[in-house]
């Protein structure tokens, strides 16, 4: 199976990342809007627009579907691009919450907190899922911050955990921390840590479960080869699929 990922940007890389590891897919192509980066903080008919740009490139493109990296296009444009797309388009919203329910030890009277863009903070989509579910205590916080300093690489340090203190200082402590951005899980660790051993959700890991149970995938390549295409500086986004841990 080949697999197109769209994302907004370099964040989707640790989607793609989970995706190759898997030995799941017989190739990845990667599609990122480096150009227009970051959709966070743009209103919902621009992201639209961008995300049915995307759908354009995949429908000509030689992938047996298209997986939405982005959280933030995955809680305003997914239905718009399953509509306009000639394959199957999946988004991480459905997944993340998925590996919710299915976390160990953690039932509904967990505290969960969902930290993203302001975007997808702001659309309500996991905390409606959530509370959906039966958990009464879901706390949302839009902590862009995290972006810039997850690409400077600053996974851990002062500079990180002052930014923790100044979103969650006030916050009581989760039991599930829900990660809704793709930069998040490269600093998973280090917020599990702050939250003394909080547990979290990656939209990588949680797209990966989704698609192997919804597409009764195994486990059958030794390699994966991905190709990367942007929108701007696609040798840039190259080097951090590399230094992130990605084949090319």
């Amino acid at each position: 199976m080949k697999v197109g990922v769209f994302d907004s940007g370099v964040g989707g890389l640790t989607v793609a990342r989970s995706l190759q590891q898997s030995g799941c897919f017989s190739e990845l192509l990667y599609y990122g809007d480096t150009a227009r980066v970051p959709y966070g903080s743009k209103d919902s008919n621009t992201v639209t627009r961008y995300a049915l740009e995307a759908v354009e490139f995949f429908n000509g493109a030689d992938v047996d579907c298209l997986v939405v990296a982005c959280n933030t296009v995955s809680v305003t444009a997914l239905e718009q691009m399953q509509k306009f797309s000639n394959k199957p388009v999946y988004g991480v919203l459905e997944p993340g919450v998925m590996a919710l329910e299915q976390l160990q030890g953690i039932d509904t009277s967990a505290r969960v907190l969902v930290i993203a863009t302001r975007s997808t903070i702001n659309s309500g989509a996991y905390q409606q899922q959530i509370q959906a579910l039966g958990y009464s205590q879901v706390d949302a916080m839009p902590t862009p911050l995290f972006v810039p300093i997850v690409e400077e690489e600053l996974y851990d340090g002062p500079i990180l955990q002052e930014t923790f203190k100044h979103y969650f200082s006030k916050l009581e402590k989760p039991d599930v921390v829900l990660l809704g951005c793709t930069h998040f899980p490269l600093i998973a660790e280090s917020i599990s840590n702050y939250f003394n051993g909080a547990k979290t959700i990656h939209s990588g890991e949680a797209m990966l479960s989704w698609l192997k149970q919804h597409l009764d995938l195994s486990a059958q390549f030794e390699s994966t080869p991905l190709h990367i295409i942007a929108t701007e500086n696609v040798d840039a986004v190259k080097r951090t699929a590399t230094r992130w841990g990605l084949k090319l």
